[in-house]
């Protein structure tokens, strides 16, 4: 659950303000990228947890055509985020159902998943080496956004990894940690664009459309499942960046999470009418 307010300026230590506005909606990273490649048109299968009798969240997700969700005895995972008058925003994560995973959960939830299907996992959950172990078994691709970044949660998933997704940030302080190995690598830049590094290092670039954001909240998470999706059904790799570059800029015009990510045909639109 995102909690997302609306304020002048963040917060500082011992401060109060008042938000200009309230938003409360369904959101965290493995949500936000689910809800993208679903919405651009990908078959996607959403893995997670809730708390127990949390029939709003429930409701939420059924509503957004998800399966429905383990439910445990952990608060559902949820997010305080401040979004300031530039749209950059400052957030608080309370895991909570997201970190009572058990590896009989995930490899329940696999044993649908058919070689070559995509796999795709954060750093908001526990489990994340036994489940990308099981999903290599299985001969699923892997992709791993390396957020909320740890390095030594990334040391021990990288082999295995086929695709990692961070922003410059996260790559940085990936470098500065660790001899990053040759894998597949997207790195959002923020207004800057992306790029999608092949493991050769062969880089393939794609640059951010000009918008006023709003609010940058679920731009990345956007764009990977966005790319994701176009990728898994076949589009070159100029056209995933594209494409997914679009949903993100129609991403930051609004406020929220996973419920205003784009749709298919509002990507497809935004793109037709920047060509005109």
């Amino acid at each position: 659950m995102d909690h997302v307010y609306k304020v002048a300026k963040f917060v500082e230590p011992g401060e109060t303000l008042t938000a200009s506005a309230y938003e409360w909606g369904l959101g965290g990273k493995g949500l936000n990228q689910s809800v993208a490649a679903l919405r651009s048109k990908a078959d996607v299968r959403h893995l997670g947890a809730i708390g127990r009798g949390d029939k709003a969240t429930m409701l939420a997700l059924q509503k957004l055509g998800f399966n429905k969700p383990w439910q445990v005895d952990e608060a559902t995972g949820h997010a305080i985020i401040q979004v300031n008058k530039s749209g950059e925003n400052s957030i608080v994560i309370a895991p909570g159902a997201n970190r009572a995973l058990v590896p009989a959960d995930i490899e329940a939830a696999l044993s649908e998943a058919k070689p070559g299907d995509w796999f795709l996992l954060q750093n908001e959950t526990n489990g994340a080496l036994d489940a990308i172990k099981f999903a290599k078994k299985k001969g699923l691709k892997t992709c791993y956004a390396a957020a909320p970044f740890e390095p030594q949660v990334v040391a021990a998933l990288i082999e295995y990894v086929d695709l990692l997704s961070v922003n410059e940030i996260e790559l940085s302080q990936l470098e500065a940690a660790m001899e990053v190995p040759r894998v597949a690598k997207l790195v959002t830049l923020g207004s800057r664009g992306a790029y999608y590094e092949n493991e050769s290092g062969t880089r393939s670039w794609v640059s951010a459309f000009p918008i006023t954001p709003i609010d940058t909240t679920g731009a990345g998470d956007t764009f990977l499942g966005a790319f994701l999706a176009h990728l898994d059904s076949g589009e070159t790799l100029a056209n995933c960046l594209h494409w997914a570059s679009a949903a993100a800029a129609l991403q930051v015009t609004r406020l929220g999470a996973a419920p205003v990510i784009p749709t298919y045909d509002e990507i497809s639109h935004f793109i037709g009418s920047e060509k005109k």
